[in-house]
């Protein structure tokens, strides 16, 4: 790098650049946020999603799955970035542009421990508390993607156990999509896209008859996706 060009970059402003985790998860039948109280001012002590800025040697994608993992203990999951956040008056503290990224996680699969250690806590969405700055909008922003995203690719199933029923399976496009589903077309439909694999194993959590379990086929799923398919069961 020459001297002419280090002088043009120390003549400019600086700024920190961040990312900004929505880590969803689904259980009970209720999609989940995943959220800790800020630890550093400005806000402190309020609700916040998690972050991090992102370092010098870093990518930005990088910075988002070290974060996942620092705080959940996982690795190799759906995430997508979202967008980025550039208001001028976004953060009080400092000029920062921060880049959302959006997390699916089976709920049943993060490290308990380390939650607990970062004071990280899952709350239904429909008992979310405020957020900080503009993370209450980050939300708004990844269910809207999730929601269209759904519509033609399965990402569904990145939320579900391995093993799963069909009455899970709709609870879930129901949170999702955030109104009540048919249960009958709904069966019919996921049925007919044969990407789920029918096991002899059966849930009774619910009922003594039980309910029977499926698996989701990735390999249909993959050719399905280069044809063009639709995944919709809205």
């Amino acid at each position: 790098m020459t001297n002419f060009t280090k002088d043009f970059y120390i003549q400019k402003d600086r700024m920190y650049v961040a990312t900004d985790c929505i880590i969803f998860g689904f259980d009970s039948g209720k999609l989940k946020l995943l959220i800790f109280k800020r630890r550093i001012k400005p806000y402190l002590g309020e609700w916040s999603l998690i972050g991090s800025f992102v370092k010098l040697n870093e990518d930005v994608s990088h910075a988002a799955k070290r974060v996942l993992h620092e705080i959940t203990g996982l690795d190799n999951v759906f995430m997508e970035e979202l967008k980025s956040y550039g208001a001028a008056e976004r953060d009080p503290g400092f000029r920062v542009v921060s880049i959302g990224q959006y997390a699916l996680i089976r709920i049943s699969e993060y490290d308990k421990e380390l939650v607990a250690k970062h004071g990280a806590h899952w709350y239904d969405l429909e008992e979310l508390p405020d957020l900080v700055l503009d993370h209450n909008q980050m939300v708004k922003d990844a269910l809207e993607r999730i929601k269209r995203k759904a519509k033609y690719k399965p990402i569904g199933f990145e939320l579900l156990p391995e093993k799963f029923t069909i009455p899970q399976l709709q609870q879930l496009y129901e949170a999702i999509y955030q109104k009540e589903l048919d249960s009958r077309n709904f069966r019919k439909k996921v049925l007919s896209l044969k990407v789920l694999v029918k096991l002899e194993e059966k849930d009774k959590t619910s009922s003594k008859r039980g309910a029977y379990l499926y698996k989701f086929d990735d390999h249909t799923y993959q050719q399905l996706l280069q044809s063009g398919y639709n995944f919709e069961l809205s």
